[in-house]
């Protein structure tokens, strides 16, 4: 079987302590610091198993590369995703749209960070 095309992810953030602070606020998870062979480089990943299914990721603060205004969308899992959707605002982001069914593939909400990055929370239908 052929493994999901996306292995890995980053959201380039200005503030990196304020984006760090603000997807532990939003997905009740711990960030850890990420070892960089630059000092251009700083990145705190996400929780992550090597070998395990799904995609691994890290914020970035890089040098030059500025955040918000990319096409990429990274989605987060999640059991029920109107819960983290309803601490984005508290923790300094923005909803652009509220839980919403994509059908027979559950659902979803769309938020910005407060780096000004659009990403998504998708939950499974009930089975």
């Amino acid at each position: 079987m052929q493994p999901n095309p996306v292995n890995w992810f980053e959201i380039y953030v200005q503030d990196i302590q304020r984006a760090k602070a603000f997807y532990e606020q939003v997905l009740q998870v711990e960030l850890s610091p990420l070892d960089s062979p630059t000092p251009e480089i700083e990145m705190f990943t996400f929780p992550m198993e090597m070998g395990a299914p799904g995609a691994a990721g890290a914020i970035a603060k890089v040098e030059g590369v500025p955040s918000g205004g990319n096409s990429t969308m990274v989605y987060f899992s999640c059991d029920d995703c109107a819960v983290e959707a309803s601490r984005v605002e508290a923790a300094g982001g923005k909803i652009c749209k509220d839980k919403f069914s994509i059908g027979q593939y559950g659902f979803i909400a769309i938020a910005s960070d407060t780096e000004g990055n659009v990403f998504g929370l998708h939950s499974r239908p009930a089975e």
